[in-house]
């Protein structure tokens, strides 16, 4: 069973953490850097941003992951991404993961570097290195700083994403906690996005990679704000064993449970990403059913979440289901129109506006108050099968073309 505890990134055996100013940006007070370290080295896997320009950070969090293959500290900063900047910033991330090694003695080798904002400008070392031993005095494991951290690598966010879970392996109590960002740039393919869990299992690597990557598919990567996908996006897993468990090194119930819990931690962050889009007020869930397999679920479930003629009607509380039908026409997947049947929920209850693939008459004051609440969601049935997937965006708002207007300054 897994159980929903207090905390955040700090929940789970072994792991402190520490937020700072540095004044990456010049305007603002807020706290613009994060650092979390390890007692001991953890096994680490991750995810990665499949745009081909990739972030500085990435590049260097995807070779600890696919070499090292194990970590003990991570540093984030906000307000500048790190990215189109060559080698300078390959550089800035080797310096910042020496600066950790000379506070902490943990090796460079074993540093996650993490980097968030304008893309283009090369970050200032200085101010980075100079955080990171200003950090390093501050550590601590309590539920505070953890907050503290997650508020700290929010850029356009509105408010920190964090979470964390208990549960049990083998007889033994574990934990894993969780801090996410994004709100821009979203639209995953495993935005900025950046995701960080840790946990206190004991996990053979493969297998943590294997769960990490089945459960981004249904998570993560079925996340959309506004369609593009980050130069920065990344997710890591880092389990360092302080729970006691005995090894996980094969998939059994053991690893079901692990599975499980990762699963919760990584769909909460994902709809809290999803919800907090740039300007958005809504919440807007789309749940395809009976399809013939998962991939023609999930091709329908994304096209209608990421498009901007639902979004809007989300947004004008508008009930034009015509929009979402278009969606699923064009997106690829092969269904049958006349078995489709759509539905709008929310708390204030349901109504169909399409079935057998024809709209319905349906009172539009009733559509119009089903559609007024902060969650919405698009039960789509398309009569063919078992499979089913869920797809979670937000709505277009006005705010979000100011946010992105003004974004740089």
């Amino acid at each position: 069973m897994i159980k929903t505890i207090d905390g955040g990134i700090t929940a789970a055996k072994g792991y402190k953490c520490a937020s700072t100013r540095v004044g990456i940006k010049p305007t603002g007070t807020n706290e613009d850097m994060a650092m979390v370290v390890c007692d001991v080295p953890a096994t680490c896997v991750g995810t990665f941003t499949r745009n081909l320009v990739k972030a500085a950070p990435v590049k260097w969090d995807m070779k600890l992951v696919n070499e090292v293959k194990k970590a003990q500290a991570i540093v984030v900063n906000t307000g500048i991404a790190n990215a189109a900047t060559g080698e300078e910033g390959m550089e800035c991330c080797r310096k910042t993961a020496e600066a950790v090694e000379e506070v902490t003695g943990i090796s460079s080798e074993m540093v996650i570097c993490g980097s968030t904002g304008v893309i283009g400008p090369v970050p200032p070392i200085d101010k980075i290195v100079n955080g990171v031993k200003t950090m390093s005095e501050k550590l601590t494991d309590d539920s505070e700083a953890a907050h503290k951290a997650a508020e700290a690598i929010m850029t356009t966010d509105t408010h920190s994403k964090e979470i964390a879970v208990e549960f049990n392996i083998g007889g033994k109590t574990c934990h894993m906690g969780a801090m996410c960002k994004g709100a821009g740039m979203i639209h995953p393919n495993m935005g900025t996005m950046l995701g960080y869990i840790l946990s206190d299992v004991d996990v053979d690597y493969d297998l943590a990679f294997k769960a990490l990557r089945e459960v981004i598919e249904i998570t993560f990567n079925m996340v959309s704000v506004d369609g593009d996908t980050s130069t920065n996006d990344t997710v890591i897993l880092m389990a360092n064993g302080l729970a006691g468990n005995e090894k996980i090194t094969a998939e059994g119930a053991d690893y079901e449970e692990f599975k499980e819990a990762l699963t919760v931690v990584a769909t909460f962050l994902a709809k809290s990403i999803a919800g907090d889009g740039e300007g958005a007020t809504r919440l807007f869930t789309a749940h395809v059913t009976g399809a013939p397999d998962y991939e023609t679920a999930k091709l329908l479930a994304k096209a209608i979440i990421t498009s901007n003629l639902t979004k809007a009607a989300i947004f004008g509380k508008d009930a034009n289901c015509g929009r979402l039908f278009c969606a699923m026409g064009y997106s690829g997947a092969e269904f049958d129109p006349d078995k489709t049947d759509i539905t709008m929920c929310s708390k204030e209850g349901s109504i169909t506006l399409v079935k057998d693939g024809l709209l319905v008459d349906f009172d539009e004051d009733e559509a119009a108050r089903i559609l007024e609440p902060e969650e919405i969601t698009a039960e789509c049935d398309i009569h063919s099968g078992d499979a089913e997937a869920t797809a979670w965006g937000c709505d277009l708002t006005y705010d979000y073309v100011k946010i992105n207007a003004d974004y740089r300054s």
